[in-house]
């Protein structure tokens, strides 16, 4: 499949801009849990520039997952992704460098909150009413296999993921809980 098979069309443009706001609203009302509201209102705002934009609006299939999925599988890359970890510091690509002593560092923890609150919000948004506590630690099982980050920050959203599967998202998203995990696994 070619470009010309994934046409954008306007009524792409406008179901993918009310996914990207559902979305950026759930991120939002979770990052107000942790006490980080202003991360979570600028958050993705990357999003809405033509490079990211129009390129997912062009693969979005109906906002059952990131169409930077489709677009990759269609082009083998997708400039879009690649712009949108560049530019936002919330996803652990953002910190990885090849080049560096320590290529997969251990992320700030306002970042690694946002970084909870982005994945929780984005299984919502994705699985809609399917979403369950438990779904977002069998994402980051199959997920973490192909992520390249530090040890003790793998570890550290296991274990957040861990917790929510068990306890539920409001025991566990609170500021002074997950700082104290933070700071415990990243010694």
């Amino acid at each position: 499949m070619e470009k010309e098979d994934y046409p954008l069309t306007i009524k792409k443009l406008w179901k993918h801009f009310q996914v990207v706001n559902k979305h950026r609203w759930k991120v939002f009302g979770l990052c107000c849990k942790v006490g980080i509201p202003w991360r979570g209102l600028v958050h993705d705002l990357s999003k809405y520039e033509p490079v990211e934009f129009f390129e997912t609006a062009r693969y979005f299939e109906e906002g059952k997952y990131s169409p930077v999925k489709k677009c990759k599988e269609i082009k083998g890359y997708s400039l879009g992704w690649i712009h949108h970890k560049n530019h936002n510091k919330h996803h652990y690509e953002y910190w990885y460098d090849y080049n560096a002593k320590t290529p997969a560092p251990i992320m700030p923890c306002k970042y690694f909150l946002e970084l909870i609150c982005d994945s929780l919000a984005a299984g919502m948004t994705y699985q809609g009413k399917n979403w369950t506590k438990e779904y977002q630690l069998e994402y980051w099982k199959r997920a973490k296999e192909k992520a390249i980050l530090h040890p003790k920050m793998e570890a550290l959203i296991e274990k957040v993921y861990e917790d929510i599967s068990k306890e539920g998202i409001d025991p566990v998203l609170k500021k002074k809980r997950l700082v104290k995990l933070y700071q415990d696994y990243t010694k």
